[in-house]
């Protein structure tokens, strides 16, 4: 599995990161979240909300975009993006 995380601010990416992980370490739902969780920590943000919209978009895309909203703190970004090929 391969995932790419992107911090989009307009139309500019600000930063691009990819993680990979191994297809046979555990199940595709802990896969996903360890994913996400290594993506967040390269480009050094804080892991946002995972919402129902994030579901909806990640099963119909394998693609999903948190916003600004979604995270505790203030963030320099609009937009984080995440997209597993």
């Amino acid at each position: 599995m391969r995932t790419v995380g992107k911090l989009i601010k307009g139309t500019t990416i600000l930063s691009e990161q990819v993680y990979e992980i191994d297809d046979n370490e555990g199940s595709y739902q802990d896969r996903l979240e360890k994913s996400l969780v290594e993506v967040c920590r390269l480009l050094k943000i804080e892991v946002p909300i995972w919402l129902s919209k994030n579901t909806r978009e990640y099963v119909r895309f394998r693609r999903t975009s948190f916003n600004a909203d979604q995270f505790f703190n203030p963030v320099l970004f609009e937009r984080f993006e995440i997209k597993v090929e």
